[in-house]
């Protein structure tokens, strides 16, 4: 599987691009502040076409760019819980203020949002197949009510390294390497968090590649091991 990473101009954000091959339909995950010139880069470099926009939730620094990446033709997949934020991702969280000066600083204008035309609402172990990928939808709430990690059966190419993986796991805003989401912005949950990653997480086959919202990726065997966060759920 074609799996390009790239982050966001603002916040840190991983956005990716996931495709069979070159030359294919791809999938677009939580396209962030500024990725625009930087996807049009990779889509042209390996001919690609977006078929949709999944998100893993509704804040901001994830979903900035979705109107624009969907245009009027393709679909933005959100869970039911977070659907709400994509009417106004700016006056959803505290970073809407900061955001607004941030952006007409660095880019010369103040943060504006336009609702996508199409949104598909998705919700815990659903499959969504689209662009020959099959993504299984994990709820996991904690960092917003409606976050949610997409499983598949597969790895990028190329991946290498001192453990073995056979699938991936992208996390969104849940887990990063060595650390977790935050859950004190509005909507979020300690107790739903610790929930989530007792019930959810930790289980999960420590053969999982983790592609974090933040941050490099990990594994989750690795997480198991040294996260503080993942201590004493089994």
């Amino acid at each position: 599987m074609l799996t390009i990473p790239f982050p966001a101009q603002a916040f840190g954000t991983n956005c990716y691009v996931l495709a069979d091959a070159p030359g294919e339909e791809c999938l677009v995950v939580d396209p962030g502040i500024g990725i625009e010139e930087t996807l049009r880069e990779v889509l042209t470099e390996y001919r690609l076409k977006p078929a949709a926009v999944l998100l893993t939730h509704g804040h901001i620094d994830h979903v900035y760019s979705v109107t624009p990446v969907c245009g009027g033709d393709l679909a933005a997949y959100i869970h039911s819980e977070d659907r709400y934020r994509l009417k106004d991702p700016l006056g959803d969280s505290s970073l809407g203020d900061q955001l607004t000066g941030m952006l007409e600083q660095q880019f010369g204008k103040k943060a504006t949002w336009r609702e996508p035309e199409r949104v598909v609402e998705i919700t815990d172990q659903e499959r969504v197949t689209v662009a020959g990928i099959d993504l299984d939808v994990v709820h996991a709430p904690g960092h917003t009510e409606g976050s949610v990690m997409f499983a598949l059966d597969r790895v990028p190419e190329g991946v290498s390294g001192d453990v073995e993986v056979d699938r991936t796991l992208l996390t969104g805003d849940v887990l990063f390497a060595g650390s977790i989401g935050r859950t004190d912005l509005p909507g979020g949950s300690m107790a739903d968090m610790q929930r989530s990653l007792r019930d959810v997480v930790h289980p999960r086959p420590d053969t999982s590649l983790v592609l974090p919202g933040h941050g490099p990726a990990t594994t989750l065997g690795r997480e198991k091991a040294s996260n503080p966060h993942l201590q004493g759920l089994s």
